[in-house]
């Protein structure tokens, strides 16, 4: 059942932290289960931030102690001009986990935050207990057959100045200035929430503040551009296809089977590269199904931790 409070009010003790010379934000929710329990980080996606996970929080903090983390660039953390990848993205989360947890740990993501945890297992696996993917948007698990491989090289190599191109055109401050102003806008902002929401009544104006306000900051549009035009600060194939068969963690992937912006025909692909990944999909959820569905995410993913972590009784079924 949704809470009245203001988000700010569900999501616990917001913190300010000096990263690399950048101001950051945090929160975190105690537990109230003895010492020893397994602590969760919380990683939001793509342009989002500490208060989408409003709705999770509170329930996930009554068996664990959650922080949850503004990656740099988003939310309340400083809009700074940086080299920003997944890899980046873990360095921010690494030294976070050292300065705050220090404890191995439990990583949730959704979407660009699911990539974040991939690179931070595969980066630093000492701080990794297990992670949860609230979907994974990567198609290097797509087979395609070799003689597309081979016809595809061709177009590849004349498509790459092309793609230069586009990219110098449309990060060119004269132009993206205006499409900025454009993407942030109400309009824009909730037409983007109906692509990710499947239920219009999950829409709220709260949520709408949570995702609009960030880019008014000073430095979002110079922090969006760096983000377009970032080349990867390491040589790590953070893939999926390259990075599940090295970790020897338990997964679990929640889907939904109604998310229209990575297709959940993707899913059961990413299964057969980990015989740890456990998959299930949620009927009747998008993109943020843990927003849009908290109460059974929630379960599913303290059922999961209880039996894959805790010692506790598997209780996790596939859905159909």
């Amino acid at each position: 059942m949704a809470s009245s409070l203001p988000w700010r009010q569900r999501v616990g003790n917001q913190r300010d932290w000096v990263w690399r010379g950048w101001q950051t934000r945090y929160t975190y929710l105690r537990s109230t289960n003895p010492e020893g329990d397994t602590p969760l980080i919380l990683l939001h996606g793509f342009g989002a931030s500490i208060g989408h996970w409003r709705n999770n929080m509170p329930e996930l903090a009554q068996q664990h102690t959650v922080y949850a983390l503004d990656l740099l660039g988003f939310g309340a953390s400083e809009k700074a001009v940086a080299a920003y990848d997944a890899t980046f993205w873990a360095a921010q989360v690494y030294d976070f986990w050292k300065t705050f947890v220090n404890k191995p740990a439990v990583l949730v993501g959704n979407s660009n935050g699911s990539l974040v945890c991939l690179a931070v297992a595969a980066l630093y696996p000492e701080m990794v207990k297990g992670i949860v993917l609230l979907n994974l948007p990567d198609s290097s698990v797509l087979d395609y057959a070799q003689w597309m491989q081979q016809a595809m090289k061709p177009l590849a190599f004349l498509a790459r100045p092309l793609l230069k191109l586009a990219i110098g055109i449309f990060t060119f401050p004269l132009v993206f200035g205006p499409l900025f102003r454009l993407i942030r806008s109400p309009g824009f902002i909730k037409l983007w929430a109906k692509q990710a929401y499947t239920h219009p009544h999950t829409i709220t104006e709260e949520l709408l503040e949570i995702l609009s306000v960030p880019a008014f900051d000073r430095g979002s549009v110079k922090a969006l551009r760096a983000m377009v035009l970032s080349k990867r600060a390491s040589k790590l194939d953070y893939a999926a296809r390259t990075l599940l068969p090295k970790l020897e963690i338990p997964i679990l992937l929640l889907w939904g089977k109604k998310d229209k912006m990575v297709p959940p025909k993707l899913a059961p692909l990413f299964v057969k590269y980990n015989p740890r990944l456990t998959l299930i999909e949620i009927d009747n959820a998008g993109h943020c199904l843990h927003d849009e569905s908290p109460e059974e995410v929630n379960q599913l993913m303290l059922d999961w931790l209880a039996a894959k972590l805790e010692g506790g009784r598997e209780r996790i079924k596939a859905q159909e």
